[in-house]
């Protein structure tokens, strides 16, 4: 009976982290969302080129790194030049094999007129993959937990004997 409390207990702390790990996800996510969606309102935006593509190797994804089929993922170098005159040059911080972008592209670029250095090519990948991988990570991690709380309450709940007591 006692080995029985203590998976019990263990079973909701899992859960509890599970959920925990999830929500934080669900939160970062929605923050980069949220970020995102600020830019696209406040940004000011200009025609910049692909001026060239920098190969790296290194995914911030631990997985990724461990795995031997892991190829270098090509980031664009793009130049613009912001309202203020200045040419500017920023690298995505969104890469992909094959490259998304070949130099000499046309893009359209988002930056905020305090900090051009700090723009973004307008553009899926740039705007919204962060925010859908880690909310999307996030709803499953607190769905799948949510899942395994109610099928180990139905369970663990003592069932009601049909039987009714006669004369």
């Amino acid at each position: 009976m006692q080995a029985q409390a203590r998976g019990r207990k263990a079973r909701r702390w899992i859960i509890f982290g599970t959920i925990a790990f999830g929500a934080v996800f669900l939160v970062v996510g929605l923050v980069l969302a949220g970020q995102s969606v600020s830019l696209l309102n406040d940004a000011e935006r200009a025609r910049g080129t692909v001026v060239g593509l920098e190969w790296r190797k290194d995914h911030s994804s631990s997985s990724r790194r461990n795995r031997s089929d892991d190829r270098p993922a090509a980031y664009p170098v793009v130049e613009f030049t912001p309202a203020e005159g200045t040419p500017t040059r920023f690298r995505s911080s969104t890469g992909a094999n094959p490259p998304s972008y070949e130099v000499g592209e046309r893009v359209e670029v988002l930056y905020r007129a305090d900090s051009p250095e700090d723009a973004r090519i307008n553009g899926f990948a740039s705007l919204w993959l962060l925010p859908l991988v880690f909310g999307g990570l996030g709803l499953l991690a607190m769905g799948i937990a949510a899942v395994v709380a109610l099928v180990t309450r139905r369970r663990s709940r003592p069932r009601r004997s049909l039987r009714t007591t006669g004369p």
